[in-house]
């Protein structure tokens, strides 16, 4: 699972409005809401600014408990202002590959929110329990250079390397994975964390990110602007990304 996602928007409350309805379907309750962030569990917005530009190309599939959620979903954002980005429906094409990653029964609605990020509500036997990520697809410049990062990373994040061919590659954790896809501009100001169960994980993570290339982004710590006891580094992969690993300890 993720500890959480976070975009960046451009009109953070246009966003925040339009992403209200989506979330309420799913079934996530608001979990922090002010000038700055508004989180549902895992997933969350948060205002983009001259330091930190709008979260572009980056896709996001929530779980919803069943097919009429989904169909309520994108019906929703698109009442929200959103666009259709594939109406809900069996995705066959999604069907289990040779390594049964992909399930055979996948539904699933997509949206594209205002700064080109597509959203997704979806069910499939794999999931997880309704309202939190199921998965997170970033396009980068080179999969081979995510792949070995992230490959470097993973006794950290607890997302393995399940799936590598040319071009693109998937981690999966236990309920949850991210795919790095080299196809198209790539996605730009997404932020990921993952959990970790002690701070000790959160300083090795740091130091082999480091060691596999990545750019510091914020040394081991504690974070009490976050809330007591929040515990965490930071560094950015190959394509910039804002990758994280947090401690909540008390």
């Amino acid at each position: 699972m993720f500890d959480h996602i976070t975009l960046r928007v451009s009109d953070f409350v246009a966003a925040s409005a339009a992403y209200r309805p989506l979330l309420a379907v799913v079934g996530t309750d608001v979990s922090s809401d002010d000038e700055q962030l508004i989180e549902w569990g895992d997933f969350g917005l948060s205002p983009a600014d001259a330091e930190h530009p709008a979260t572009t190309g980056v896709h996001v599939g929530l779980v919803a408990a069943d097919t009429g959620l989904i169909d309520a979903f994108w019906r929703a954002g698109l009442d929200a202002g959103l666009a259709d980005d594939g109406a809900p429906g069996p995705r066959t094409g999604y069907g289990a590959d040779s390594r049964g990653l992909r399930p055979l029964d996948y539904y699933g609605g997509f949206l594209r929110d205002h700064d080109g990020n597509s959203i997704e509500a979806c069910v499939h036997g794999k999931s997880g329990p309704p309202g939190v990520v199921d998965h997170v697809w970033v396009r980068v410049a080179d999969a081979a250079a995510s792949r070995d990062f992230y490959a470097a990373i993973a006794p950290f994040t607890g997302f393995a390397l399940v799936l590598d061919e040319p071009r693109i590659a998937r981690f999966r954790g236990p309920s949850a994975s991210f795919t790095v896809l080299e196809e198209g501009p790539p996605s730009a100001n997404l932020h990921m964390a993952f959990p970790a169960g002690a701070d000790a994980v959160v300083r090795d993570f740091h130091a082999a990110a480091l060691a596999a290339g990545a750019r510091d982004n914020g040394a081991p710590g504690e974070r009490p602007v976050y809330h007591p006891g929040y515990y965490g580094a930071f560094v950015l992969d190959p394509d910039g990304q804002n990758v994280e690993v947090v401690n909540h300890h008390r």
